[in-house]
């Protein structure tokens, strides 16, 4: 019992002192100076086009990676064929691949000089470049979620579908997405909190344009290098609220998931 209660002591201990002090202290300095002072920090132009593109970002990304991954997760459990592995280690790259490597190839691949510069639009330095950078690095989360469930499951009432007469379409419709479902939505979940964090690789492809290329994690760097702590404390809350928010919907996913 003893040697219990130190266990869950030191792993709660560890807890506070990577987690709960840290933000505590953010959000104590946030608020230090008082609402009126923080309000006036998170209501600037600049801090509301970067709170609005990072939502604008992470929405794009996760409906990219919501429809590849589930495709993605159907071609690796449903699919007939060699070299899978080949794309399940592509799948987990992101995992291994620092982001600002992952910056740095798309500009080389997009930027002046690189294999595809000559687009009819800009990336680097714009919107797309920055939804390519979030895209890659949320890519193997819905995928991840999903695969274990579509094994878990197996093919056996697609087949019967497929049987009756039912399309592909209709079987994946009324069979294979309901079976899935909470599968992609813990997926969906975890990459917008991907995607609303990012740092590395958006700051490479960004160019920081106060305004205009600056996401919210971008924003905080740059109010705490300019000196305006408070106005970084506001914005890393605003994070910290976001993130908190994701939270609560994976835990309130867990019940509902495990009732099915």
């Amino acid at each position: 019992m003893t040697a219990r209660r130190g266990l869950r002591a030191a792993a709660l201990g560890y807890l506070a002192l990577l987690l709960l002090i840290p933000v505590g202290l953010v959000i104590y300095r946030t608020f230090e100076p008082g609402v009126g002072a923080v309000w006036d920090s998170v209501t600037t132009p600049a801090a509301i086009s970067a709170f609005w593109l990072t939502l604008e970002i992470a929405a794009i990304a996760v409906t990219l990676n919501t429809v590849m991954g589930v495709v993605t997760a159907l071609l690796l459990v449903r699919g007939r064929f060699r070299g899978k592995w080949i794309i399940e280690a592509l799948l987990d790259l992101p995992f291994a691949v620092s982001p600002v490597v992952v910056g740095l190839s798309l500009v080389l691949v997009y930027g002046r000089g690189g294999w595809l510069a000559d687009l009819p639009f800009q990336v680097i330095f714009s919107l797309p470049g920055m939804v390519l950078a979030t895209v890659f690095v949320s890519l193997p989360f819905v995928a991840r979620e999903v695969i274990p469930v579509l094994r878990e499951v197996g093919d056996e009432q697609e087949q019967a579908a497929a049987t009756l007469g039912a399309s592909g379409w209709q079987t994946f419709r009324r069979i294979t997405l309901p079976a899935i479902r909470w599968g992609v939505a813990y997926g969906v979940i975890l990459s917008t909190a991907r995607a609303i964090g990012e740092f590395g690789a958006v700051s490479v492809v960004s160019g920081r344009l106060a305004g205009e290329t600056e996401s919210l994690t971008l924003y905080v760097q740059d109010r705490y290098q300019s000196f305006d702590t408070t106005g970084a404390y506001a914005a890393a809350v605003v994070l910290a609220l976001l993130a908190m928010a994701t939270l609560l919907l994976m835990t309130g996913l867990k019940p509902k998931e495990g009732t099915q």
